[in-house]
């Protein structure tokens, strides 16, 4: 291991590693191939597959699997299945699948997103480490960061999201994590990640960079290949994309890093049911036709609100008004489905309009077939999460609301939106 590199992977030194899983796609897919029809037609061979083979993988639902003879206990944990909790065949679908799409070395599954985030986020350090949070940060991490990580004996900094020099400022000899969100969840600040990366590679010993890219999905950014370490989703949102089943995942393009992470996740028990597994590949399949739609709904959307005389400002990557829309256009092949704005007369106001909506549903979550609503303030970002100056201080305004903008027509969700104002 290269001394530039002992303090980001040193951790991984003399680790017991299991042998890696052998998985093997049905397709054989070259360097041009789109991530369209990956997104589609991706899926894991299972087993003897020479006489017939399911078109949509079955669901895997048994807890263990028969063994033909002792001797073969090593080859099956390798080549077959054993035990659920170690692996089967619907959870590996679904990894792969996001794996190809995010263009890494092996993907990773949970429960939900904030299980991807708090195991990631333990495996990877330990006693005596720091780690850099932007401001704002999903409220979920956020609270966990605050409330948990000290426990561990980890220190933590939170920085203004986005701004590489305040994440440069915060960096100390123990510094092990630059934790980043692009866009940011609720403000959709934007994250270079090249310069992101850039400033880990120039930490003395190395930083480990991870990204919550699950306001872009994978399908619009592929955030490993600016070098990023780990790339994280709430695949709760876009990638299931129908509200129905709650999800995480985990990509990276190291191997040693994967194996790593994948021998502790099996430790911890903190595994995706085969059932929501399936659930989460259904999603994928649709995943780059509902991203086209949602991006084209949201700038349509944006382009309107922007215009509208009782809102103050509009934050949507896609528009030339956004701080960072150069750097999304340079990361992002589309701008997805947020549009977050801030509307005039402040916590009163933004409480009317999402009690007025009628066809928007007033909800948490996103990236559902169904335009979700929320206001910030009152909901995700609350007082129960935090304080109105630490609101304040991550640009979160006391009229903010964040829009989950669906795959209806969006005339529709407009008039729905224009009466709602009408009442402020």
């Amino acid at each position: 291991m290269a001394d530039k590199d002992q303090k980001k992977f040193g951790f991984l030194s003399n680790y017991p590693f299991c042998s890696p899983r052998k998985l093997e796609n049905t397709h054989e897919y070259d360097a041009d191939t789109k991530l369209d029809t990956i997104a589609v037609t991706a899926q894991c061979k299972l087993g003897d597959q020479n006489l017939a083979s399911p078109v949509v993988p079955s669901i895997s639902l048994s807890s263990t699997f028969r063994i033909n003879n002792v001797g073969e206990y090593k080859k099956c944990a390798e080549e077959g299945y054993i035990y659920g909790r170690l692996a089967n065949h619907s959870c590996e679908s679904a990894a792969e699948a996001i794996n190809l799409l995010e263009g890494g070395t092996g993907a990773l599954i949970f429960p939900s997103g904030m299980s991807a985030i708090t195991t990631t986020l333990l495996t990877v350090l330990q006693k005596g480490d720091h780690v850099i949070f932007p401001d704002p940060l999903y409220s979920g991490t956020y609270r966990f960061a605050k409330d948990m990580l000290h426990k561990y004996g980890i220190e933590i900094s939170i920085v203004e999201a986005g701004n590489i020099e305040a994440y440069r400022k915060e960096i100390r000899p123990n510094t092990k994590v630059l934790y980043g969100e692009t866009p940011t969840n609720p403000t959709l600040t934007i994250l270079d990640l090249d310069a992101f990366v850039e400033l880990a590679k120039s930490v003395k010993g190395g930083s480990l960079t991870i990204v919550d890219a699950t306001f872009a999905s994978p399908y619009l950014q592929q955030t490993l290949k600016h070098g990023v370490d780990i790339s994280i989703h709430s695949c709760t949102k876009y990638i299931g994309g129908h509200s129905d089943v709650i999800g995480g995942s985990l990509c990276t393009s190291n191997k040693q890093l994967y194996e790593y992470i994948a021998e502790l996740q099996r430790q911890m028990g903190n595994i995706q049911s085969p059932f929501d597994a399936f659930l989460m590949l259904r999603g994928i399949r649709t995943l780059p036709l509902r991203m086209v739609k949602h991006s084209q709904n949201a700038l349509v959307i944006a382009q309107y609100l922007e215009q509208h005389p009782k809102i103050i400002r509009v934050f949507y990557p896609g528009l030339a008004s956004h701080p960072q829309h150069v750097i999304a256009k340079k990361q992002m092949s589309d701008f997805s489905g947020m549009v977050v704005f801030d509307v005039a007369g402040g916590l009163e106001a933004g409480k009317t309009l999402v009690a007025n909506v009628k066809l928007i549903v007033l909800a948490v979550s996103l990236g559902g077939h169904e335009s979700l609503i929320e206001h910030s303030a009152s909901m995700t970002h609350g007082e129960e999460i935090m304080s109105k100056k630490e609101r304040e201080d991550g640009g979160i305004t006391d009229g903010l609301i964040r829009l989950s903008v669906g795959l209806e027509n969006a005339s529709d969700l407009i008039k729905d939106l224009e009466q709602a104002l009408a009442k402020m």
